[in-house]
């Protein structure tokens, strides 16, 4: 666990903190990060959880400061033996990853149940896909369904999608189209990159073409590079002539959403 003296950046003092009030922390905290650090890390040593969740999100992700995956660690270990849920569901993603301690499916599993029994939606979520990969626990579609369905419950649009998989191929519930379309439409609207192409596709294969093509559109904005090149090659072959049809729009917004990424670099 990582102390006062060993933090590379000072800390605000108890009494700057006691100033400044809870609101005023979330305040502070919205400012850059040069600015925001003292606050941060002075909240995370006197025991806030929420902050000592941050700081190690902020360590792992170098933000503001060198990147740093054992102090990463550290905290989120800290914050989780303390009861805060998703520095569990953290602590479970270090140890999948190998972020700052060695790569254990096992120990990730076993923090990914206790992020997912305190209520983590993303906690859920991986102990759910664990489930399904058997990664570190017992594989089981039926009991992954259960956390991805309550993960979904919560508005976490990644579930919400897989969801909709689920009933789209009839694993472990009988085949339902619409309600395969309506958890689609669900995770679209919440933003998954996922959900949106399979809404779009779903849409297109029920004959509302233009509204596929707004999704479609979407998909871009968000998706990592390898899903949208999988995207296009998907539609570009798609056996189905009203699949086939989308790729124009979506190569179109690929390429756009390309060059405004180089634009802002």
């Amino acid at each position: 666990m990582d102390t006062l003296d060993t933090l590379p950046f000072r800390i605000a003092s108890p009494g700057e903190l006691g100033q400044l009030g809870t609101a005023g922390l979330a305040d502070k905290l919205r400012e850059p990060p040069r600015l925001a650090l003292p606050w941060l890390g002075g909240a995370a040593v006197q025991g806030n959880l929420d902050a000592q969740m941050i700081l190690g999100q902020w360590f792992l992700a170098g933000h503001g400061l060198d990147r740093d995956d054992a102090r990463a660690f550290a905290w989120f270990k800290h914050a989780a033996h303390a009861g805060h849920a998703g520095a569990a569901n953290m602590a479970g993603r270090c140890y999948e990853n190998g972020w700052g301690t060695t790569q254990d499916d096992n120990a990730a599993a076993q923090w990914y149940t206790l992020a997912a029994q305190r209520g983590s939606d993303w906690g859920m979520y991986n102990l759910a896909t664990a489930l399904v990969l058997g990664r570190g626990i017992a594989a089981s579609r039926t009991e992954a369904l259960d956390w991805y369905r309550r993960a979904a419950g919560m508005g976490h649009a990644k579930s919400l999608n897989i969801v909709g998989g689920f009933y789209e191929d009839g694993w472990e519930v009988e085949r339902d189209a619409a309600m395969a379309m309506d958890y689609y439409r669900r995770a679209a609207e919440g933003g998954d990159f996922r959900g949106q192409f399979n809404y779009a596709r779903a849409l297109a294969l029920c004959g509302q073409e233009h509204e596929a093509i707004r999704w479609v559109r979407e998909v871009p904005r968000t998706a990592t590079a390898p899903f949208v090149e999988k995207m296009l090659d998907f539609l570009r072959d798609a056996p189905d002539a009203v699949l086939n049809r989308l790729f124009s729009d979506a190569d179109a917004a690929a390429r756009l959403s390309s060059r405004e990424s180089r634009s802002s670099a």
